[in-house]
């Protein structure tokens, strides 16, 4: 790929985000306050069925 090959990518790409329609500020700290709350759920969860799964495991296996 050429000089003016990369350049017109670029310049495509430039383009192309200025149509897109970016969150303000209150939706964005919203938007960021659910991934973290979503993040320490699914963790939870996660972590839960760890414990669980192994307590069992280790009831089946004998160990200690």
């Amino acid at each position: 790929m050429n000089i003016a090959g990369i350049k017109g990518f670029f310049s495509e790409v430039i383009v192309e985000l200025k149509k897109c329609s970016w969150p303000n500020w209150p939706e964005l700290k919203q938007s960021t306050i659910v991934v973290i709350v979503s993040m320490f759920i699914l963790g939870a969860f996660v972590g839960l069925c760890d414990f669980v799964l192994g307590w069992i495991m280790k009831g089946l296996l004998g160990g200690n």
